[in-house]
């Protein structure tokens, strides 16, 4: 089969926050400052509001298409080189931002459909990079990204993109926007029998909505998180496991509608990512990367399934998609932002 009759428009579909990133180089007082961790992600509260006044008066203050879905599928875009196989869905307002988001989305190949809200402003993440890059924290202000209704999927243009996909992507963070839409989303992908991939997103998202992953998680093909999402998982079970590769192989045939197959895929950092499938293990190593190198650890888990889904989408082996996602995700914390530089192949 060609990849001209794979790539067609609209072969992949994503279902996400979109987000616009607002990245600076901070340090540890800023973080204790708004009661950030690093290498973490978390839902703003109120005590985070100042934050993205106070970022968005450093004049080193970098804007960027974010959202951990669209930002997968530009990656996704970056390899095939085919525009508007992936279309992303999500909710942003009516402003300026939404304007930046879209430009910079169609600009890499990505269409987009987003649903406008009138009442609230695009959604923000602030992503304070320290350690010379290696660490990470982001404080998302979903705002307009919350106020994504089932009704936008019922759109004719959209329902026609949906029922014709070859391939869908959903991750936690947007399982916590609209439970509801995942739910349709996911057993469509199942009466098509075509894959449905979960990203795990954060270890919160098991923490406080596990109700609702597991209202959708027995249609989930395919899983990827990293460790820490993992195991947060596990807790969220009462499972009592710590080692990896058995929390791998249990989620990989854990309450499962589809004819039993799951393939898990946890990564490690520079550990080898763990590939769980039918409670078999595989592992596949990660180059290792001169620190000096690591520009920004932010993004690497979405540009891993970005390539991962590059591979897939084209009926490649498991392997091949795999060693695609490790490569995307090495690239990706070797330059500032979900950036594309002239160097990039995959």
């Amino acid at each position: 089969m060609g990849d001209s009759n794979i790539l067609k428009p609209g072969s992949i579909v994503g279902f996400c926050n979109p987000l616009l990133d607002m990245t600076i180089a901070g340090d540890q007082n800023l973080l204790d400052k708004y009661d950030l961790k690093n290498n973490n992600a978390i839902l703003a509260e109120e005590k985070h509001m100042p934050l993205y006044e106070e970022l968005m008066k450093n004049k080193n203050i970098e804007y960027t298409a974010g959202g951990s879905a669209q930002n997968s599928l530009r990656v996704t875009q970056w390899i095939l080189e085919k525009p508007n196989v992936t279309v992303f869905f999500g909710a942003v307002g009516q402003d300026k931002y939404s304007e930046i988001l879209k430009l910079k989305a169609n600009d890499e190949g990505v269409d987009v459909k987003y649903q406008y809200s009138k009442e609230k402003p695009t959604g923000t993440c602030a992503v304070i990079v320290t350690n010379n890059g290696k660490n990470r924290s982001l404080c998302a202000n979903l705002s307009a990204a919350k106020t994504f209704t089932e009704s936008h999927l019922d759109v004719p243009e959209n329902k026609a993109i949906i029922e014709n996909a070859k391939f869908y992507l959903v991750t936690g963070f947007f399982l916590q926007v609209n439970v509801k839409a995942v739910q349709i989303i996911a057993k469509i992908a199942f009466e098509r029998k075509c894959p449905f991939l979960f990203n795990m997103s954060a270890p919160f998202i098991y923490q406080f909505y596990m109700d609702s992953v597991m209202s959708i998680f027995r249609y989930v093909t395919i899983v990827v998180g990293n460790d820490e999402e993992a195991k947060a998982f596990s807790d969220g079970q009462k499972w009592n496991l710590t080692n990896i590769e058995e929390i791998a192989c249990k989620l990989s045939t854990f309450d499962i509608e589809n004819d039993g197959h799951r393939l898990v895929i946890i990564t490690q950092g520079e550990k080898p990512v763990i590939v769980a499938k039918d409670g078999v293990i595989t592992q596949y190593p990660v180059p290792k990367i001169p620190t000096s190198n690591i520009v920004d650890s932010n993004g690497a888990g979405d540009a891993f399934i970005g390539g991962f889904i590059s591979k897939y989408i084209l009926e490649c082996p498991i392997k091949t998609c795999i060693e695609a996602g490790i490569n995307a995700g090495s690239y990706i914390i070797q330059q500032p932002g979900m950036t594309k530089g002239d160097s990039f192949k995959i």
